[in-house]
């Protein structure tokens, strides 16, 4: 019972993340939680947690240089956080930006009862399922005490809460991208995170600082719609783009033109 219960639940979580703001679908003895988009917000650099060695960290030890995918799980939940850290994996695998390089990936326990070892081993699952290869580099398993936990979770909108007869954090499924200053860039919801949407954020809170010039022009295709926590393409932007190649074609046939007229001008005038 505790099994269909369990997948009941994920399935009525999983479709309130995807519900619209105004059209609310959790049940009644779900309201409560949620995830609220606080787009620029800053979390709390000052927070602290213990690393995967049990090392004391400031969350804002892992901020400054790159954006950050945000995770907020619990390691011993076999459910929806499972599926969350696989879908950002799933996501992540197919993007030419790389953990430790461009980004890092920080997953952060909201169980307070949870230990770095538990920690170090779900980083080292997650890490070798991304690429057997990469090593742990970029990827950050974090737990701490409820008083942390709530001061990042209230700075995201993360609301969550234990529930005694499931045995079980209730949250919504979602991760977050953050800039390298700490600030709240990106909200994706679900259990599966479309690549084109990671690497587009991930540019997107770098302020341009990673990725290639074909990301760069997609950014200028697309733009991130809070109301679906997606990257949906811009019309007007899409055939003012089009036009622009048109009008880059046509002056570059133009120049050809006039380039073989003048060559034929100054052969006729040799001749004569």
């Amino acid at each position: 019972m505790r099994t269909l219960a369990a997948a009941v639940l994920l399935l009525t979580l999983t479709a309130a993340a995807a519900s619209t703001p105004d059209k609310p679908q959790l049940p009644p003895e779900l309201q409560g939680i949620g995830i609220d988009q606080r787009l620029n917000a800053q979390i709390p650099l000052d927070a602290r947690f213990a690393d995967e060695s049990g090392r004391t960290v400031r969350i804002g030890d892992y901020l400054g240089r790159r954006p950050v995918i945000l995770a907020l799980v619990y390691y011993r939940c076999t459910m929806l956080c499972s599926y969350i850290l696989n879908g950002v994996v799933a996501g992540l695998r197919p993007l030419s930006l790389r953990p430790g390089r461009d980004f890092d990936v920080i997953a952060v326990s909201i169980d307070p009862s949870e230990k770095p070892d538990l920690a170090s081993a779900k980083r080292d699952h997650y890490s070798q399922s991304y690429s057997s290869k990469a090593g742990t580099n970029g990827w950050h398993f974090l737990t701490g005490d409820e008083k942390n936990i709530r001061m990042l979770a209230d700075a995201v909108g993360f609301h969550y809460r234990w529930d005694p007869t499931t045995k079980m954090f209730l949250h919504l499924s979602g991760i977050m991208i953050l800039t390298p200053q700490g600030r709240t860039a990106r909200y994706f919801y679900g259990v599966e995170y479309a690549p084109k949407d990671l690497e587009l954020g991930l540019v997107e809170a770098s302020a341009n600082r990673i990725g290639s010039v074909t990301d760069r022009i997609l950014l200028f295709c697309y733009h991130y719609d809070p109301s679906t926590a997606k990257y949906s393409a811009t019309v007007f932007n899409l055939l003012r783009a089009a036009a622009g190649g048109v009008l880059m074609a046509l002056t570059a046939a133009l120049i050809v033109l006039w380039r073989r007229d003048v060559r034929r001008d100054r052969l006729t005038l040799r001749e004569v």
